[in-house]
């Protein structure tokens, strides 16, 4: 085996989680994914996996390795398509990731029908919380929510009026003291996830040319999932802070309700970024032209769902 297909290998039983999901994916035994691991281990002089009956786990030159592999893997497959001359008819592997949320209920429906409009084309599509590397992970699209820093990546803005707000359940407000302003979030229950923010939240200065607001607490809850900081607070478990999107639903049917709507800070961009030169691929191109128009629909929806939630109107 060549040390392309060794790279191959290697990667889709990081992607698998195991030495038998690889064999299955690729059509090999587990006995010849081993052994193409251990041809690569050979070459570099180190190991790149650690094994065991029931999990892999990359070692510290295996991260690199892996990230380096991914590169060159993605780089092989543009070439290999543009040789073809596969201009009009984009097909391959195209990795996408997205937060878990957005990723499942917004753009899910969409590759679906991406899928159906172009067959020749695979998705693989990494629900993650935190900001991959797409140049080191061989990701082609990413979905990103929020200010986007100054780099070389190519962005397709494709929502916007996302907001970051307070929430809690009507029977946990009952019993708690009011919460008029940012600094009252002191003596409250907090129910925060990992990525918006463990300890502090930050709100826009009370009054034009003022400093912002940062309120320190010590959470009751960390979690690192949306959904079970969503289900706690509307269980009655303290106060959190989400996207629009993620709580609309609950705060439509009086399962939660929005305060503190006066210290909202301003809406986040949505955005589809791709490294530069990614977008000349064929299969690339074709996903951008066709999520972009489809997701400023669904982002446009929400926003307007969003708007229902404003001040002045009932939340109740």
């Amino acid at each position: 085996m060549d040390r392309i297909e060794a790279m191959r290998v290697f990667i889709a039983a990081l992607d698998e989680g195991s030495l038998a999901g690889a064999g299955r994916r690729l059509n090999r035994s587990p006995a010849a994914v081993s052994r193409a691991i251990a041809s690569l281990e050979q070459h570099v002089g180190a190991e790149l996996i650690h094994r065991t009956t029931r999990s892999l786990r990359l070692s510290e030159a295996g991260e690199r390795y892996a990230s380096a592999c991914r590169r060159i893997l993605v780089d092989l497959e543009e070439a290999d398509l543009i040789a073809l001359g596969e201009r009009s008819a984009p097909r391959g592997t195209l990795t996408i990731t997205a937060p878990p949320i957005s990723g499942e209920e917004i753009l899910r429906p969409v590759i679906d029908a991406f899928l159906d409009a172009y067959p020749a084309v695979t998705v693989n599509l990494l629900l993650l919380d935190r900001h991959a590397s797409l140049v080191e992970e061989g990701i082609d699209v990413a979905l990103r929510v929020g200010q986007l820093p100054d780099s070389s990546m190519v962005a397709v803005r494709v929502g916007g009026g996302v907001k970051r707000v307070i929430a809690a359940a009507p029977r946990y407000l009952a019993e708690h003291p009011r919460i008029d302003e940012p600094a009252d979030l002191v003596r409250h229950r907090i129910v925060t996830t990992t990525h918006f923010g463990h300890d502090t939240w930050v709100f826009p200065p009370a009054s034009p040319g003022g400093i912002a607001r940062s309120v320190q607490f010590k959470p009751r809850l960390v979690v690192n999932s949306v959904r079970a900081a969503l289900a706690s607070a509307v269980a009655g478990g303290g106060v959190t802070r989400l996207y629009t999107y993620h709580v609309a639903e609950r705060v439509l049917d009086g399962s939660l309700r929005l305060l503190l709507r006066d210290a909202e800070a301003p809406p986040l961009p949505v955005h589809l970024i791709t490294p530069q030169g990614r977008t000349s691929t064929p299969k690339v191109r074709a996903f951008l032209d066709f999520a972009a128009p489809r997701l400023r629909a669904e982002f446009a929806r929400l926003s307007a769902d969003a708007e229902a939630l404003a001040p002045g109107r009932p939340t109740v």
